[in-house]
């Protein structure tokens, strides 16, 4: 892997993931069915789906890890540039972009993530990340509906409510309370090239 670029330039890893459904605010049976059921554990989310702000876009994994792992971030990258334009308009709060993974576990979710929470936090996104069969509970214990389909969230930051799940990482909690999107290239200080992403990401704090 070399050269890597959000804005939709030609890339090595291209193909690691295939495109199984182009965005839709109707996913398949399985993956709409675990969202009605998160309704119950997201005040937003109802209200999201109510006025079609909730995008899923579907992809499989179908090459070797490491590519699989760029695909991944360029595909989760996309999705963030779609919402850094709604975040300021009418229901921000309830605009969510879905990026699901079938054949896709944990691992090639991790480092992405991260990366982009870094690079997408000071201009005020928010990037989540929950793996296929996972077992969560919410804030309340209450069991959290096992995700059919490995995916990362990509929404607009809700300052209040978002800086609980920073604590961990302070000096990100303190960048997402203060963001500001000025339209900046959020690469600028690294670069497209995938080989200087990858390291800079490596040199972020441990993630959480």
């Amino acid at each position: 892997m070399t050269a890597m670029s959000v804005g939709g330039a030609l890339r090595p890893s291209a193909g690691a993931l295939r495109l199984i459904a182009s965005r839709t605010t109707t996913p398949r049976a399985d993956i709409a069915a675990y969202v009605r059921a998160m309704t119950a554990h997201c005040p937003y989310l109802a209200p999201s789906l109510d006025h079609g702000l909730t995008g899923w876009t579907l992809y499989e994994a179908v090459g070797a890890p490491l590519d699989v792992e760029a695909e991944v971030f360029h595909a989760a990258g996309q999705a963030a540039e779609w919402v850094r334009p709604l975040a300021t308009r009418a229901h921000a709060t309830f605009v969510c972009e879905n990026v699901a993974i079938l054949g896709a576990g944990r691992e090639v979710l991790q480092w992405p993530r991260w990366a982009l929470k870094h690079l997408y936090g000071p201009v005020g996104l928010m990037i989540g990340k929950f793996a296929a069969g996972e077992e969560r509970t919410d804030g309340s214990g209450r069991r959290i509906p096992s995700p059919p389909v490995s995916f990362l969230p990509v929404r607009a930051a809700v300052r209040p409510r978002d800086g609980r799940f920073l604590q961990r990482t302070p000096n990100l909690a303190a960048a997402v309370a203060s963001a500001r999107d000025d339209g900046r290239d959020v690469f600028s200080h690294i670069g497209h090239d995938w080989k200087d992403i990858r390291l800079w990401a490596q040199r972020l704090p441990p993630r959480q």
